[in-house]
């Protein structure tokens, strides 16, 4: 493990040199280039946006990968980090880094992320379609995951949905109905300084989205760059085939899998989380 780390330290470290190098004519911004963070609920879009924002690498000296991923829970184990572990991460990061994270919205994380050093953006999903890809990517994707062999020892899939839906409030280790899960990162969607994305509008109407990203970042760190030429940098640097949990990029798909009983289950966990996110006007769906 510490040659590895030695290893993407160097490779680290070289990439940003010849990206500082390649677009040594283009101007800092005020107070440096910025740091890009992509906030995301996890099973929301996670690297579809880190492949957006990997498109800035090809119009400025942005980190041509993602330079570092953080996440509130260990996968293998289910531990949870410390508010301090999640300050340490970001304030590891430098002008120009291009990061991923499942990040609460604690008011610590929150002052830092919100300061003129960030470009930041949060991707969120429909939680229905959420609790559906979380039953597929533990049970099928991902057998290290900390509650992979639970998740196989249930009967089917009426059954495996109901625990993400429920979460696990018997186990050892913390693992949230959805409602719970979801609440920590609610405080991004009330800071002007981050970007809200709905996965959804990045599907169905990926331009328009694409240029609020652009705009977003443009109004930080300005570039005399055609708009054409940036967007499409953004455009082509999708690719889901790269992705190890991209599963089907569908939407709405919950409407397949939701049984009467989950859809009662669901409201009597999420209350009117659905409409705080703008996917139903009421709890009649």
């Amino acid at each position: 493990m510490r040659l590895k780390s030695v290893i993407r330290s160097i490779v680290y470290q070289t990439e940003k040199l010849t990206q500082l190098a390649r677009f040594a004519s283009i101007p800092k911004p005020q107070n440096d280039w910025p740091i890009l963070v992509g906030i995301s609920f996890p099973k929301s879009g996670t690297h579809l946006l880190d492949q957006i924002l990997l498109g800035f690498s090809n119009v400025a000296p942005f980190s041509k990968r993602i330079h570092s991923f953080y996440a509130e829970y260990q996968g293998e184990s289910g531990v949870k980090h410390t508010p301090e572990q999640a300050l340490a991460w970001l304030d590891s990061l430098r002008p120009s880094d291009i990061a991923s994270a499942h990040l609460f919205a604690r008011p610590e994380a929150v002052a830092r992320v919100c300061s003129s050093k960030f470009v930041p953006y949060f991707i969120f999903r429909d939680p229905r379609d959420v609790v559906v890809s979380h039953v597929f990517y533990v049970t099928d994707m991902e057998a290290r995951h900390v509650h992979h062999n639970y998740y196989q020892s249930l009967p089917d899939f009426n059954s495996r949905l109901s625990a993400s839906i429920l979460g696990r409030p018997d186990a050892n280790i913390e693992f949230l109905n959805i409602a719970g899960r979801f609440a920590p990162y609610l405080g991004w969607l009330e800071q002007p300084e981050v970007l809200a994305i709905h996965f959804e509008d990045l599907i169905l109407d990926r331009t328009s989205v694409l240029i609020r990203i652009m705009d977003h970042f443009l109004a930080r760190a300005p570039l005399h760059t055609p708009r054409q030429l940036i967007l499409n940098s953004l455009e082509t640097s999708i690719n889901p085939e790269k992705s190890p949990t991209f599963r089907s990029g569908k939407t709405g798909e919950w409407r397949k899998y939701f049984t009467d009983e989950h859809k009662q289950i669901f409201k009597n966990i999420a209350g009117d989380l659905l409409v705080k996110l703008g996917y139903e006007k009421n709890n009649d769906w």
